[in-house]
């Protein structure tokens, strides 16, 4: 038996996943378009999505709200990946963009204590603060020097 629920398992396997992502979408971004990789992007989606319809049961018959907010749910994702990869294509370094874009939770957060009326503690509010305040860090850019003529 393992001393570590499933659920925290899968959830460092997505961190791992997520952290070579930033490198790869750097990398491909760096020498193709970041339409021509996310293009790449959506097919290894697809892929994945095709095999998991193949060999996972699923229940398709889903109610109307539900199906609209998953397509919701994926049509933001893809949205958010593809402007992620023009960030990255851009110039956004890697360590940078991948930072701020992993505080996507803070929107979330927003949204959940604004129509959801879900409370914060100190302690959860103290954390939103210190995101918003690493955002902000992560963004500045460094100073150069004036050019001489």
């Amino acid at each position: 038996m393992s001393l570590l629920p499933a659920w925290l398992w899968f959830a460092a396997i997505a961190l791992a996943f997520w952290g070579i992502t930033g490198v790869t979408q750097k990398l491909a971004t760096n020498r193709i378009s970041s339409e021509l990789s996310f293009i790449w992007f959506a097919y290894a989606m697809i892929a994945i999505s095709a095999t998991l319809a193949v060999f996972v049961p699923i229940h398709w018959h889903l109610r109307p709200l539900i199906f609209w907010a998953a397509l919701a749910g994926g049509t933001l994702n893809g949205l958010g990946a593809l402007t992620s990869f023009t960030a990255l294509e851009s110039g956004g370094k890697a360590s940078v963009v991948i930072s701020l874009i992993s505080l996507y939770p803070l929107v979330t957060v927003a949204f959940a204590v604004t129509f959801l009326h879900e409370r914060l503690t100190l302690a959860q509010a103290l954390g939103v603060g210190l995101a918003i305040v690493a955002a902000i860090l992560l963004s500045l850019e460094p100073k150069t020097p004036d050019a001489k003529p």
